[in-house]
């Protein structure tokens, strides 16, 4: 098989001559980096009984990792259009091994947040140049159907976590649930080396400053919203502090964005009324789902009494409804367009917690809760589907890699102020005293998550309904130039 050049977004990769083990390497990567989102919320419980530690504590061990993996994500693409995307991508996984190793091998909760910070972190290299690394490594005319197979494995990792975090917990112990991540990372690093190719991106600029000030600027909200989850509240100099000062620095941030030469996050890409809504509903949809799951576990196992393991398979109502759901939303979004199959998806989530908050109960029988759970799972299927094509189809094709990473960090920070947000609202609402006292709080929360995902459709409204980026025609020839399109985006 001859190797065929191609041209993407500005730089020049070989396609590689085994385009299946390319897709074989970075969807596991993508699995296992995925899978850490959610693996470790069925094993709260039980890291809380062995290490200790207060509801903010164990807030940080889910934000620690969405919170890095958001904020550095756009870094890491970066690093790997200066330093070269498969190198920096070998890079990602050897941290995140070591981490995953420092994580199993914690004394105290401590420590186990410090790991999921290097986890993150290691997260955020692997899971953006993944996606350019594949595409790289794959065929035009074969490439939809790699994007297919990376996508389907990546709503798997979101669909296992839960349940393997409570077969793992339960079964052998919640230290586990980061020893899996070590044998993998092992084969894969090497396997990288040889079946990936590298290549550059145009942009062989880091903007250092810019990373900093959004790094510092989230860590500090998201900081000050979990401490007034404790006994400080929410006028203590601890919590405004950092609010105020997070801030503060993102509005910095964004000034930086606009007078740098070589932004990491372009501001007038939100000019773009479409980007702007694909970035804020997938950020509102992460807010609502992950700080419902972050407490539905909880009350699953700390009110119903039920195992880690009981607890993971009951989720699966709703984590792995989007594999058999989403297919079909694939098809109906080509058919009709992605904005109304999204907002769809959108409206059915806001439908399940809105239901949750009218039965959910001390003794709700699971029978009672499950068509929450259904609802949940359809609503995230239908999202996700056409979620990449409307990303991709509101900017330009030379800013679509930028565009990528832009939604995803978006989702991982919706995913970390939804844990703190709808955890301050439990604690002050409610708390662990009691089956009912637990529910006081749930309940609220359920409601804000409820808004949350049905203002998401509503501003999903605003999305592109079917594509506007009118591509070049590929050339016969073996050189393929994949170029920006001079026709402007509609809104």
């Amino acid at each position: 098989m001859s190797t065929d050049k191609i041209a993407l977004d500005g730089d020049t990769a070989r396609v590689g001559k085994s385009p299946g083990l390319a897709i074989l390497i970075t969807a596991l990567a993508t699995f296992m980096a995925g899978l850490d989102n959610l693996v470790v919320l069925t094993a709260l419980p039980t890291i809380r009984d062995e290490l200790g530690g207060s509801l903010e504590q164990l807030e940080w061990t889910v934000n620690a990792y969405t919170l890095s993996f958001a904020v550095l994500m756009m870094f890491g693409s970066s690093l790997g259009d200066r330093f070269g995307r498969r190198r920096v991508f070998i890079g990602g996984l050897v941290v995140f091994t070591a981490a995953s190793a420092w994580a199993a091998l914690a004394p105290g909760i401590g420590e186990l947040i410090a790991a999921r910070v290097v986890q993150g972190a290691g997260a955020a290299a692997i899971m953006p140049l993944s996606l350019t690394l594949l595409t790289s490594a794959v065929p035009a005319a074969k490439r939809g159907a790699a994007l297919g197979i990376y996508s389907a494995v990546g709503g798997l990792a979101i669909a296992g976590g839960p349940l393997v975090g409570g077969v793992v917990t339960e079964h052998l112990s919640w230290q586990w649930i980061f020893w899996i991540n070590v044998p993998v990372g092992l084969l894969l690093i090497p396997a990288s080396w040889r079946g990936l190719k590298e290549s550059h991106g145009p942009n062989n600029r880091l903007d250092i400053p810019g990373t900093f000030l959004i790094s510092l600027g989230l860590l500090g909200f998201v900081y000050g919203l979990i401490r007034a989850n404790g006994h400080d509240g929410w006028g203590a100099p601890k919590v405004l502090g950092p609010l105020v000062g997070g801030l503060l620095l993102i509005v910095v941030f964004v000034l930086w964005e606009k007078r740098t030469k070589t932004p990491m996050l372009p501001m007038r890409m939100f000019r773009n009324r479409a980007f702007s809504a694909v970035n804020a509903g997938g950020l509102l949809m992460a807010f609502g789902m992950y700080g419902v799951v972050f407490l539905i576990t909880q009350f699953m196992q700390t009110v119903q009494h039920m195992t880690p393991t009981e607890a993971g398979v009951r989720m699966l109502a709703w984590t792995a409804m989007p594999l058999l759901v989403a297919p079909f939303a694939g098809i109906l979004s080509d058919r009709i367009g992605g904005r109304p199959v999204a907002v769809f998806g959108l409206t059915m989530l806001a439908l399940g917690f809105a239901y949750w908050a009218m039965v959910i109960e001390p003794d709700t029988s699971y029978v009672g809760q499950l068509p929450g759970y259904l609802l949940g799972g359809v609503g995230v299927a239908c999202f996700f589907a056409p979620l990449m094509n409307l990303t991709m189809s509101s900017v330009e094709v030379s800013e679509q890699g930028v565009a990528s990473g832009s939604t995803s960090a978006m989702r991982e920070l919706g995913a970390a102020l939804g844990v703190a947000v709808l955890s301050s609202i439990f604690t002050h609402n409610g708390g662990y005293a009691s089956g009912q006292q637990f529910v006081d709080g749930f309940v609220p929360a359920l409601w804000v998550a409820a808004a949350a995902t049905a203002l998401a459709a509503a501003v999903m409204l605003f999305a592109p309904r079917r594509s506007s980026i009118t591509e070049e025609p590929q050339s016969a020839e073996p050189v393929v130039a994949v170029e920006a399109p001079t026709s402007s985006v509609a809104g």
